[in-house]
Formats: structure tokens, C-alpha cells, sequence
């Protein structure tokens, strides 16, 4: 792993000497060969993770469409820019820019095996620093095509490079003396690599799980707001992290919210077949903590909707959706990573809010409502690091918005300007244009130079 960085660094020389516009060039050219190998790329998704073809083509789609964000933006966003010297630096020429920090390590998960890590791989690589990707052990495919497909669009450099293996490949990456971290899993797993990182100092950007909430408010559009909750639930087999994992739906239309959602439904079940609904759940015994999961949500006076028991047949699970669980359940409290969705009703979007916030992780949420001013004030209310208005997972398409999460959702933002900025560290320049009249900046300053300053700091800054 010494060797990787090292070579590594190398290439982040190289590709830091290279103009923006040089970078932008190269890739795009990867971009172009990531679509010329669209088919090869959406049959590594669907053989290591399972997806039907559908699914994994829209998440090969959201990729590119982010590449392409990144590379045609990361000029604007690294440029440096004047800023204002104020009154007491007025002889001082004041700019800030940008520069990458150098070898950024990605530890990405399975669930998303391409959209996700790239939310990381595409933006440092547009910020200028090289990358060494290192993928789920249950979907290493991914990577090592990145990186074949990285070589032939810019044969000069390894400025991407792809290591394969557990988590114990991971921990040896991080002791490598890479400049940044990137990591996407569990809570768990994100404060070891978080305490590892801490030892040499190197900063992370920690994505973990969420526990989403959708709010359905009284005027809401109820099969819009059913369509988008059996999609944010049971897509990808509900190994989602911003999907939907509870409703709270205002109890004067939930009778209304349930009869749509039952037909929804109507044939959405798990299987191998290339045109499924959704495919399997990928890590070994995921199923269990599906079956604890619902075993917990009955006991705490939850009613079986949809699914039960019989829903759960390794490595496939049917749709289950549980109505009317205490809050208290592991069901409402915890991430199930699977395709179990709880509803319940509540008086009104106040209460709703403070269930949605009564979760230490706060990754997304979305609601639904046909009044603005209602809508931002719910967005405004949830502790989270997005809202999504009358949509579920839609804001995935949008390159310009930031993604991450606050609480035990982790912290740091990908995407976006955000994103850039995230792999990359702000340098000040200034320059002195003229010397005052009166220097400040000295140790042998004369009472009459002291008394002046007194009488500014007084006359600028005295004032209520």
C-alpha cells in the first residue's frame, strides 16, 4: 500500500501541474468512455450487487451526470478570487484560492457501488487530486473497471487507482499517509476509521446510514406521495441510504395515503430476473436483521400491512410495510438496510417533525404538501442534511446540490460546489501595496502611535 501512494503522489504532481482546462479535457475523455462502455459498466453493477438492469443503468446515468458536473465546473470553483482588505488592510491586496490536498483515499460501499463512491472519486479528481479507490469487497469489479477505463482515457499517470480487499485493505490504506479520507458505510465502521485517521491528523468526510422520514401533510397528493414511497423504500431492496424508511402520514388522510400505497404495491416483488422490481440484499444475513426488525416492530404494537414473515426468503425480500409502531422500536430507531417500511400516523407535521428529529441520524428526509410556504417551513424544522419537497430521491440527479448528513449520518458534503471545495483546501495570499503612514505592524511603537490606535478602535468600532 506504500508503493500505491507513493505512485500515487506522483501522479498527483503530474496532474496538479496540468492547467484546469488540461484536467477538464481528460475528463471528459473518461467520461466518454465510461458511456462507450455503458453496457459492460451496468453488467458489473447487475452482476456484483444484483440490480435489474433498469436500476443499474440509472445509477450509472447519475454518475456520469455528476463527472460531468465536476469536470466542467472545478476551474470556476478552484480560481482564486479577490477579497476585501477592510479598513486596517487597506494597503493590502487580499485573494484567496484553492488548491487539492494530494492523495485522496475513497472507501466506498456496495449498495451503490458506482454513483456513491463517485460522488467523491469524480470531485476530488476535478480539484486536482489523485485517487486511490478502494471499493467494497462485495463489488470490487466496479473499481477495477474505473480503473482500466481511467488508464485508457489518461495513460500518462495513474492519477486513479483501484486496491481491492477488506477492511483490513482499507486500514492499510489509511496508515499509507494519504492527505484525505472519503468513506461511505456504517456509523460503526466510520468512527474506526475516523479514530485511524485521527492519528496522523488526516481529515475525513464520513457518509454513513440515515433513518429517513416522509411527511404527508392533509393536502397532500396521495398517490404522488405512495409512488414515491414505495420507490424510496423498496428500490435497490431498500439498501438505501437516503430512502424512505418511515412515514408519518397526518391521521385525517392516512386511510387515503394506505389504499394508495396498497396499490402501488400491486406486483412489486424481489427477484433474480433482469427486469425485477429490485434484487437481492447483498451482504450475507441481511435478511436476518429484516426478520428482527419486523419481529420487533409487531411486538411494539405494529399491524403487518404488507409482506410479514413469509416475505423473507433469502437472499430475497418481498415489499413489507408495518402501520402503526411504537416509537421506541428498533423498526423506527434504526436503519434496517432492507425492504421495511413503517407508517404511522400522526396529529399534524409538528408532531411529525419531532418524531422525524427523534433519531441521532439525520441524513434525508422528504415531505409532501401542496403548500409552499408549509413546505419550507417543514424543510426548515428537520435536522438533516436534506429535504426533499413532494419527491423521494429525485435530488440525486441535481449535481449542483451538496449530499451528507448531520448527526450520526456523519458530517462533510460531496457534490456540488461543496463537493470541490471538500477536496480542497482555501490558501490566502496577500500583498502589500503601499506602506501607512503610521506603522502598527512594529516592536518599537511610540505612545503617540499607541494613543492613535486607542482613538480608532474607539471611533470605528465604539458605536452599539
Amino acid at each position: 500500500m506504500d508503493e500505491v501512494v507513493r505512485i500515487a503522489r506522483e501522479a498527483a504532481h503530474w496532474w496538479q501541474g496540468l492547467t484546469p482546462a488540461e484536467r477538464r479535457r481528460r475528463l471528459l475523455g473518461f467520461k466518454h468512455h465510461l458511456v462507450a462502455e455503458l453496457d459492460q459498466l451496468v453488467e458489473v453493477i447487475r452482476a456484483e450487487a444484483g440490480k435489474p438492469v433498469h436500476d443499474a443503468t440509472v445509477e450509472a446515468l447519475l454518475s456520469i451526470t455528476h463527472l460531468d458536473w465536476a469536470a466542467r465546473h472545478a476551474a470556476a470553483v478552484m480560481r482564486r478570487r479577490p477579497v476585501r482588505s477592510g479598513l486596517l488592510g487597506a494597503n493590502q491586496a487580499a485573494s484567496v484560492g484553492r488548491e487539492p490536498y494530494g492523495v485522496v483515499a475513497v472507501i466506498g460501499p456496495w449498495n451503490y457501488p458506482l454513483f456513491t463512491p463517485g460522488g467523491s472519486i469524480w470531485y476530488a479528481l476535478a480539484a486536482g487530486n489523485a485517487v486511490v479507490f478502494k471499493p467494497s469487497e462485495f463489488t470490487p469489479g466496479v473499481g477495477e473497471l474505473l480503473a482500466r477505463l481511467w488508464w485508457r482515457a489518461v495513460p500518462e499517470h495513474p492519477v486513479l487507482q483501484t486496491v481491492t480487499g477488506d477492511g483490513a485493505v482499507g486500514s492499510a490504506l489509511i496508515d499509507a499517509g494519504v492527505d484525505k479520507v472519503a468513506f461511505t458505510g456504517s456509523t460503526r465502521t466510520a468512527s474506526a476509521v475516523m479514530a485511524r485517521a485521527a492519528e496522523t491528523l488526516t481529515p475525513v468526510v464520513l457518509e454513513c446510514g440515515g433513518k429517513d422520514a416522509m411527511l404527508v401533510a392533509e393536502d397532500a397528493d396521495l398517490a404522488a406521495a405512495a409512488r414515491s414511497a414505495v420507490y424510496g423504500s423498496f428500490s435497490n431492496a431498500g439498501q438505501t441510504c437516503v430512502g424512505v424508511k418511515r412515514v408519518y402520514v397526518v391521521d385525517t388522510v392516512a386511510e387515503g395515503f394506505l389504499a394508495a400505497l396498497d396499490d402501488e404495491l400491486v406486483g412489486v416483488v424481489a427477484g433474480p430476473e433482469p427486469d425485477a422490481s429490485y434484487g437481492p440484499m447483498v451482504m450475507p444475513g441481511a435478511d436476518e436483521q429484516v426478520t428482527t426488525h419486523l419481529r420487533d416492530a409487531v411486538e411494539h404494537g405494529g399491524t403487518v400491512r404488507h409482506g410479514g414473515a413469509g416475505a423473507v426468503r433469502a437472499p430475497y425480500v418481498d415489499p413489507i410495510v408495518v402501520v402503526d409502531v411504537d416509537e421506541d422500536s428498533a423498526a423506527v430507531q434504526q436503519e434496517t438496510f432492507g425492504p421495511l417500511l413503517v407508517v404511522n400516523r400522526v396529529r399534524d407535521l409538528d408532531d411529525a417533525v419531532a418524531r422525524a428529529n427523534a433519531v441521532p441520524l439525520g441524513l434525508a428526509a422528504s415531505v409532501f404538501t401542496a403548500d409552499r410556504a408549509t413546505a419550507r417551513r417543514v424543510a426548515a424544522a428537520l435536522r438533516c442534511g436534506t429535504v426533499m419537497v413532494n419527491s423521494a430521491l429525485a435530488f440525486m440527479a441535481v449535481p449542483t446540490l451538496p449530499f451528507g448528513g448531520r448527526g450520526d449520518s456523519g458530517f462533510g458534503r460531496i457534490h456540488g460546489v461543496e463537493g470541490i471545495t471538500e477536496f480542497s483546501v482555501a490558501k490566502s495570499v496577500s500583498r502589500q501595496r503601499f506602506g501607512l503612514p503610521v506603522d502598527v505592524m512594529t516592536v518599537r511603537p511610540t505612545p503617540s502611535t499607541t494613543r492613535l490606535l486607542r482613538q480608532f478602535v474607539r471611533l470605528r468600532h465604539g458605536r452599539h
